[in-house]
This record gives structure tokens, C-alpha cells and sequence, in this order.
């Protein structure tokens, strides 16, 4: 990390911390959901100690889906995320925050050049919103300790918990996101430090030499 005389200025966005992530219908496996639901609230008080704008988003969804369900416990924000204050709130029925609400003029009308995106999932709502931010000529930070993943099996194979959070996170770092730790982030907000950025080039060439190795 590197320290700089422009700072970023941000806002942390807190995708769709809902219950049903928290042992419901759509459980979190890794990280584990005790963990990373407690680093996205120690987000939200750094960034309200750093006078940096919290964003809450939430995911919504009919009456009869097995996820998210309109008036459904499952479908309620996390108690934990709930509590807290927030200086924006956004209802979205697609994966990225940005489509179909007011997010990117809120953030454009506050100033804002950079997201630090929380929560979950980490390759479904989190991986759309920090695309689609980047298209649009936002930074981007991905706190991967304070989000996670389910596993998937389909048609097109099986992939575990781990495995997806790992490489989304790992296709972030490359090009769309600085990818680091919430005690990491939330030093940045104190020292003034830049997280790590990297390219697309620079990764692969790591891996061949690895791989060579």
C-alpha cells in the first residue's frame, strides 16, 4: 500500500446483508457467515468514524421465492447491518445496485469516485455491482473478508464455496477491484494509505512464472 496527496473519496456500499444468508435458504459457506457479517459491520463503524457515506442495499423479491421473499424473515436486513446508520438506502430486484435504482446518481451527486463494496454474494450481486461501477468510471475496493459465497452445481459443473470466493476474488484483484481485508481497509482510513492495485498483464505473468517454477 502506498500513501497519496489525492485521496479517494469513497462510500462503503453494503449489498444485501438479509437473513436468509445467515443459516437460511441461502446460506453462506465461506467465509463462514459469522465472520464476515462481523467484518461488515466493523466497516460501517470505521466508515461512519471516517465521516465516509454508507450505502445499504437490498435485494427484493415475491411473495413466493424461496429467497428474499417480500415480508419474509429471510428477506429482512441482518440485524447487525439493520442497528446501524446509514446515509443512503436502495431496494434493487437485479444483481448490480446500480441497475433500475438511484445509486450512481447519489453517489455522483455526493461526489463520490470510489465504492468499497460489502456483503453478498461474492461472485453473484457483489461481482455485478463492482462490473458494472467500473464501466461506469468508478474505483472500486472489495473487502473479501466482509462477503461470501454458496456452492453451485449445474449443468456446467460443481464448483464449492471456496473455490468461487477464491477466484472471484482472485479476477477482481486483476483488473475491476482492490482487493484487501477489512483491518486492512479500514487502516487506509486511518493512515491514508492506497490499496494495492493490479493488472490483468502483470497476474498472468505471475502465474506462468509460478507455474514454470
Amino acid at each position: 500500500m502506498s500513501a497519496s496527496a489525492t485521496q479517494p473519496r469513497r462510500a462503503l456500499v453494503v449489498v444485501d446483508v438479509q437473513n436468509d444468508y445467515d443459516g437460511g435458504n441461502l446460506a453462506i459457506q465461506h467465509p463462514p457467515f459469522a465472520g464476515s457479517v462481523a467484518n461488515v459491520a466493523r466497516a460501517m463503524d470505521a466508515a461512519a468514524a471516517a465521516g465516509v457515506k454508507v450505502v445499504v442495499v437490498k435485494q427484493m423479491a415475491p411473495e413466493n421465492s424461496p429467497i428474499f421473499a417480500k415480508g419474509s424473515h429471510g428477506g429482512e436486513l441482518h440485524p447487525e447491518i439493520a442497528r446501524r446508520a446509514r446515509d443512503h438506502y436502495v431496494e434493487k430486484t437485479l444483481p448490480s445496485a446500480f441497475t433500475g435504482t438511484d445509486l450512481e446518481d447519489w453517489l455522483r451527486a455526493n461526489h463520490i469516485d470510489t465504492i468499497a463494496v460489502v456483503g453478498y454474494m461474492t461472485h453473484n450481486c457483489d461481482l455485478s455491482t463492482i462490473i458494472h461501477a467500473v464501466h461506469m468510471g468508478f474505483a472500486v475496493e472489495f473487502l473479501s473478508d466482509a462477503s461470501g459465497s454458496v456452492p453451485y452445481a449445474n449443468s456446467a459443473g460443481y464448483a464449492s464455496a471456496e473455490d468461487i470466493h477464491r477466484v472471484i476474488s482472485v479476477v477482481l484483484q486483476s483488473r475491476f477491484a482492490a482487493v484487501l481485508k477489512t483491518a486492512e481497509w479500514i487502516d487506509c482510513l486511518k493512515t491514508g494509505a492506497l490499496p494495492e492495485r493490479d493488472t490483468i498483464y502483470a497476474s498472468n505473468q505471475r502465474a506462468l512464472k509460478r507455474n514454470a517454477a
